[in-house]
C-alpha cells in the first residue's frame, strides 16, 4: 500500500507534463493558423476582389454597363421636339455649353445661302455666328481652319428647307449639326459651342 501510494504522485508529474506538452502544441498550433489563413485571404479571396473590382470599373468607365445600368445613349443630331429624348438633347447641350466659365468667343463672317426649295421663287437664309473655344490659346488656331469651317456650314446650310427651320425643334437641329460640324473640321481644338447671332429667312 505504501509504495502504491508513493507512486501516485510520480504518476501526476507525468501527467501534469504530458498535459502541458499537449498545451504547448496546441498553442504552437494556434499560433502557426492564423498565419496561414492570412495568406489565404490575401491569395484566395482579396486579390480576385480587387481584380473583378478594377474590371467592373474599366467597363463602368467604357460604357459596356450603360445597358445594364439603364441608362443609353442619345444621338441628339437626330432628335425632333416631339420626341422623348429631346429635353434630355437639350439639357446635355446646356450642360455642355454652359461648363465653367465662358470660353473665347469667335465670329463667323456672314453667311447667305440658297435653301433647298422646289419652288421656282428661291428663298435665302442669312445666318450669323459665334463659336466658343475653351480658352484664348485655341483662337489662333481655329483661325487657321476657318475656310474649312466655313465650308462645312455652307455644305450643310445649302440642304435645308424651309421646313427645317420652323420650330424651336428646328432652330435645335441645326444648332447640333452646325456644331458637329466645326468639331469635325477642326478635332484638335475644343469646341464649346455654336451660338446663333442672327438668322433671317427671305
Amino acid at each position: 500500500m505504501a509504495e502504491e501510494i508513493k507512486a501516485a504522485p510520480e504518476d501526476d508529474k507525468e501527467l501534469k507534463a504530458e498535459g502541458a506538452a499537449v498545451e504547448g502544441e496546441e498553442g504552437a498550433g494556434e499560433e502557426a493558423a492564423p498565419r496561414f489563413s492570412k495568406k489565404k485571404v490575401l491569395l484566395f479571396i482579396l486579390l480576385p476582389f480587387l481584380v473583378l473590382l478594377s474590371g467592373a470599373g474599366a467597363a463602368w468607365k467604357l460604357g459596356y454597363l450603360d445597358n445594364y445600368l439603364g441608362h443609353k445613349k442619345i444621338d441628339c443630331a437626330g432628335v425632333q421636339e416631339s420626341d422623348e429624348d429631346y429635353a434630355a438633347c437639350a439639357e446635355q447641350l446646356a450642360m455642355e455649353s454652359g461648363m465653367g466659365a465662358p470660353g473665347v468667343f469667335v465670329s463667323i463672317p456672314d453667311m447667305i445661302v440658297n435653301l433647298n426649295s422646289t419652288s421656282r421663287t428661291p428663298r435665302f437664309l442669312k445666318v450669323a455666328l459665334k463659336v466658343e473655344l475653351e480658352d484664348s490659346k485655341a483662337e489662333k488656331s481655329f483661325e487657321t481652319v476657318m475656310p474649312r469651317v466655313i465650308d462645312q456650314f455652307q455644305a450643310y446650310l445649302r440642304e435645308l428647307r424651309l421646313e427645317d427651320l420652323r420650330g424651336s425643334s428646328g432652330m435645335y437641329r441645326m444648332k447640333i449639326e452646325l456644331l458637329s460640324r466645326v468639331r469635325a473640321a477642326a478635332p484638335e481644338i475644343r469646341v464649346r459651342d455654336v451660338l446663333f447671332q442672327e438668322i433671317l429667312v427671305q
